[in-house]
C-alpha cells in the first residue's frame, strides 16, 4: 500500500508539476471580460431555428459561408479545401475549384468570380473556370496567417479581415487564450494595393459594409462586440463599437439590404471558464496545457441574430441542443431565404426570410 500511494503522489506530482510549470509559447494578456448576459429580453432562449431546412447534406463538411448568384446557385467552401456550386435546392453540386487550403469567407464579384478569404492561402479570386488567383497573401510586411471574412464594396474594393497575424487555424485556441489583440482589418483595392485600416483586434472575424459603403463592421470574437470602422462623410476614419458585450461568440456578419438589417452569426455562447479566467492569466496557462479533449468549448447551439443600423437587436434565433444545425458562422440573405453556414456541420440549412422576422 504504501508503495502504491507513493506512485500515485509521483503521479500526481508529475501532472500537476506540468500543468503549472511546464513552458508554452503563449503569454497570456489580463484583461477583463464583462458578465455576460442573460438569455433573457432580446436574447430570450427559444428554438426559431428547430425548423431550418438542410441542403446539400452529404457534399461535404464546413460549408463556413454561403454566397448566392443571382441565379440560384449557391457557393460554398468545405474543410478539405473545395469550392463548391450547387443548384438552388442543394442537390447534385459541383466542385469549382480546390484552394489547396481552407476557405473560409466568399463573396461574388461583378464579372461572376468569387472572392474568397481562406486560412491558409490568404485572399483569393476563384474564377467559373476554376482557375485560383492569389490577390493578396501579406499587408505592412507581416503575412496573413489566417484570413478570414470578407465584404466587396461597390466599387470592387474588398474589405477583408486577418484573424491573427500570429497564429493560424490550427492554433484558433491558443489567440483565444493569449488575448494579445492580434486581428486586423483589411482592404483590397481595385489597383491591387493593400491597406492595413484596423490592428489590435480581438480576432478579427465576420465583415460586413454599411448601407452606401458608408462604413464597414468587423466582429472582435474574442472580445464578444461588432467594430465599426466609417469609410465616408464627416466621422470617416473614426472608429466605435456597434454592438457591445454580446452573449456569445460574435462570427460572420452580412447587411440584408432589402430589410436593412445585418444578420450576425454567434458560433456559440459565452464560456464561464474563459470569462472567469479572463483576468487570470496564470491559470489561462493552466488551460492551455490541459489535454485538447479538456479545453473549453462553446455548448452546441444554433445562435443568429438580427441588428438594425444602429446596433439594436430586431431578431434572435435560436435553437438548444446537440441536434440544432450548428455552430452557425454565417447568415446571409439571398432572396425569399437566409442561409446559415457551419464551420463543422456537414450540411447548409435555411429559412424563410418572412419566418425569421417574424416575432
Amino acid at each position: 500500500m504504501k508503495r502504491a500511494g507513493s506512485w500515485l503522489f509521483l503521479i500526481v506530482a508529475i501532472v500537476g508539476g506540468y500543468l503549472l510549470f511546464y513552458p508554452i509559447d503563449i503569454e497570456p494578456v489580463r484583461w477583463q471580460a464583462p458578465p455576460a448576459p442573460e438569455l433573457v429580453g432580446v436574447y430570450e432562449r427559444n428554438a426559431r431555428l428547430a425548423g431550418v431546412e438542410r441542403l446539400a447534406e452529404g457534399e461535404g463538411v464546413g460549408p463556413e459561408d454561403v454566397a448566392v448568384a443571382a441565379n440560384g446557385d449557391i457557393y460554398t467552401g468545405y474543410v478539405d479545401g473545395r469550392i463548391v456550386r450547387l443548384p438552388a435546392d442543394g442537390d447534385a453540386g459541383e466542385t469549382l475549384a480546390d484552394t489547396g487550403g481552407r476557405p473560409l469567407g466568399l463573396a461574388l464579384l461583378a464579372d461572376g468570380s468569387l472572392a474568397v478569404a481562406d486560412a491558409y492561402r490568404g485572399l483569393l479570386r476563384v474564377t467559373q473556370a476554376g482557375d485560383v488567383e492569389t490577390l493578396a497573401a501579406q499587408a505592412n510586411g507581416l503575412a496573413f496567417r489566417f484570413a478570414d471574412d470578407l465584404d466587396v464594396a461597390a466599387d470592387g474594393t474588398i474589405y477583408f479581415s486577418d484573424a491573427s497575424w500570429k497564429y493560424g487555424m490550427e492554433h484558433l485556441l491558443a489567440d483565444f487564450i493569449e488575448h494579445a489583440g492580434t486581428g486586423r482589418l483589411l482592404r483590397y483595392n481595385p489597383d491591387g494595393s493593400v491597406d492595413e485600416l484596423l490592428q489590435g483586434l480581438y480576432f478579427a472575424n465576420g465583415v460586413a459594409l454599411g448601407p452606401d459603403d458608408a462604413y464597414v463592421l468587423v466582429n472582435e470574437t474574442g472580445a464578444y462586440r461588432v467594430t465599426r470602422l466609417w469609410l465616408k462623410g464627416p466621422r470617416a476614419g473614426e472608429r466605435d463599437v456597434f454592438i457591445d458585450n454580446l452573449p456569445g461568440f460574435p462570427d460572420n456578419i452580412s447587411f440584408d439590404a432589402a430589410s436593412g438589417i445585418f444578420w450576425l452569426a454567434l458560433y456559440g455562447p459565452r464560456n464561464a471558464v474563459m470569462d472567469a479566467t479572463a483576468d487570470r492569466p496564470f491559470w489561462r496557462k493552466v488551460i492551455y496545457r490541459l489535454p485538447e479533449s479538456l479545453h473549453p468549448l462553446p455548448a452546441h447551439q444554433g445562435f443568429v441574430l438580427g441588428l438594425d443600423t444602429n446596433g439594436r437587436v430586431v431578431a434572435n434565433l435560436q435553437h438548444h441542443g446537440q441536434e440544432a444545425f450548428g455552430p452557425i458562422t454565417s447568415a446571409e440573405r439571398a432572396g425569399d431565404y437566409l442561409y446559415f453556414g457551419s464551420l463543422s456541420a456537414p450540411s447548409l440549412a435555411r429559412m424563410p426570410v418572412a419566418e425569421a422576422l417574424s416575432h
